[in-house]
């Protein structure tokens, strides 16, 4: 009978049937508790002196010795030894390796401290210690430290507190009125009624117009240390540098060839508008009286407006005042060569060379030109046009001789930079003004111009001159190829060559015939020629444009 299934005897490991019932039985190593049931392990470190001298683990039929962490077992199997972690790896200190219980530290001598890596060594920071007593900052010596001081400041004699340094009685510091010593350095002051200039050291009057009796006419304004007078609007400054005299309000036809580099820069090109404007405000603008045209070159040439686009100063200034940077090379040639061969035309409102206008161009540049500027500088100069030339910053001085007229100390002007536009200005008004007090009362033409007229010879006197023998005179020079149409030129031949008996040799009357009066009425005969044909072009001109207005605002 199995009386294990029959009773569920309740065995924790094994039940055995015997012939009247059953019994519990344990597991090797195991002895069953007095319950007759369950079973636990037999304790054999506990039954008997194991000799284990750390720890004793219990096995199924006896038991084995243990060490605890960090030790290894002898060879007794019972003793325990500490493990030799410097020993048994690579520990890679730099001075001495210290076993722990689970691994192994290093350590540094006396008079250094460990450094982050754990293995090397550094000498010890006296300053770290907290100990050193430094009122600004410590610095660590080979066995100590020192005390320094923050710059401004010197060690006191103690060795460890600070005080401030006396720059102004330690250094050549250049101020030209007061030194007084600031936090890490110095500053120059002024005496009262000065006040510092630019540079931070000389010292300029606060307004020296209101405290000097400077005598200027209209306006004074401060410059450094001193002062300069200018003139209200429509008035140029007098020789003596105070009084301001009117600038006579003749005609004058100007051209402004402005230079719109790169190396010129946004904010000096405004500066160079303000100077146009200037030069415009000194001048009386009218179709009768002052036209002014403009033109701005970089590699391209761009007329900002002709001599004939405004009649106002106001919208003229407008226009200056919009003008838009070109900003890219500096073609100055060919900006001459626009200048001379279009700015001075009538159909862009120049007026005739027979009128007498004087012609004026302001060149303004500021470094050298990309193109030869002398070719065309020259032409211009030959054939009437008074150059003056303006150079700032990096202006080349050889390039700018070449496009000012002579004499060029009246019509160079150069600056180092664009602060002394202003007293520039002043003087190229003044200038532009004397020029056109030199027109009005002008006997000779400049070149390129023609003479004034003088004496026509009515149809009753004779004229004694020979086409041949004017032609051969050795002081006439012909300029210009002029063309007459049929019934002008026959009245006027008739006129010229009107025959008359005369005595004396043929050299004598040649001579006679190359008399100055002689060439001048010839000249000025051809001028009415001229002037004809030249009001019959403006005739066209106005109806051109008067087309191409229809054309435009259909």
């Amino acid at each position: 009978i199995n009386y294990c299934a029959l009773n569920k005897p309740g065995c924790e490991h094994e039940c055995v049937n015997t012939e009247e019932g059953y019994y519990c039985r344990c597991h090797r190593g195991y002895t069953l508790d007095p319950n007759g049931k369950t079973c636990s392990r037999v304790d054999h470190c506990a039954q008997q002196d194991h000799g284990c001298e750390q720890l004793c683990l219990n096995t199924e039929e006896s038991f084995v010795c243990q060490c605890s962490e960090g030790f290894l077992i002898n060879e007794d199997l019972k003793t325990c030894s500490r493990v030799d972690y410097c020993l048994l790896s690579d520990h890679g200190c730099e001075y001495s390796c210290v076993n722990t219980d689970r691994s192994f530290v290093c350590q540094c001598p006396e008079g250094y401290v460990l450094r982050i890596d754990g293995k090397t060594c550094a000498k010890l920071d006296s300053c770290a210690l907290g100990n050193h007593g430094c009122e600004h900052s410590c610095v660590s010596s080979e066995d100590s430290f020192v005390c320094q001081c923050f710059e401004g400041y010197i060690l006191r004699d103690d060795g460890k507190t600070c005080k401030r340094k006396d720059v102004c009685q330690d250094v050549a510091h250049g101020c030209e009125h007061i030194c007084v010593n600031s936090e890490e350095s110095f500053i120059c002051k002024c005496l009262e009624g000065f006040r510092l200039a630019e540079d931070g050291k000389r010292c300029r009057r606060k307004d020296v117009c209101k405290s000097t009796p400077h005598g200027c006419e209209h306006i004074c304004v401060n410059n450094g240390n001193s002062y300069i007078c200018k003139c209200s609007e429509g008035f140029v400054l007098a020789e003596d540098g105070r009084r301001c005299k009117r600038c006579t309000e003749g005609p004058i036809d100007l051209v402004f060839v402005i230079d719109g580099s790169k190396s010129l820069g946004e904010e000096n090109f405004e500066i160079v508008k303000q100077f146009v404007t200037g030069i415009i405000d000194s001048l009386a603008i009218s179709p009768k009286a002052a036209r002014v045209g403009l033109l701005q070159y970089s590699t391209q040439v761009r007329t900002e407006f002709t001599l004939r686009n405004f009649n106002s100063a106001k919208d003229m200034k407008k226009a200056v005042a919009h003008m838009k940077y070109m900003g890219k090379g500096s073609m100055t040639g060919l900006a001459l060569k626009h200048m001379f061969e279009r700015s001075f035309t009538q159909v862009e409102g120049a007026r005739p060379l027979s009128t007498r206008v004087p012609r004026v161009a302001i060149v303004f540049t500021d470094g050298r030109a990309q193109d030869d500027v002398s070719e065309w500088a020259s032409k211009a100069k030959a054939n009437g046009i008074t150059m003056y030339a303006v150079g700032v910053g990096k202006a080349i001085e050889e390039e700018l001789q070449e496009i000012a007229s002579e004499p060029t100390d009246k019509h160079l002007f150069y600056a180092e930079d664009f602060s002394s536009m202003g007293e520039i200005s002043e003087k190229l008004k003044k200038g532009i003004c004397e020029a056109l007090e030199d027109s009005d009362g002008r006997q000779d033409s400049p070149a390129g111009e023609l003479p004034k007229r003088v004496h026509q010879p009515t149809e009753s006197e004779p004229v004694t001159i020979n086409i041949q023998d004017l032609l051969s005179c050795s002081n006439f020079a012909v300029q210009h190829r002029y063309l007459f149409e049929e019934d002008h030129l026959s009245r006027s031949t008739q006129k010229l060559f009107h025959s008359t008996k005369s005595s004396g040799s043929p050299l004598e009357e040649k001579h006679d015939q190359c008399k100055c009066e002689n060439l001048i009425m010839f000249q000025n005969l051809a001028n009415e020629e001229v002037k004809k044909l030249t009001q019959r072009l403006e005739e066209m001109t106005q109806r051109m444009e008067a087309l191409e207005n229809r054309l435009r605002y259909r």
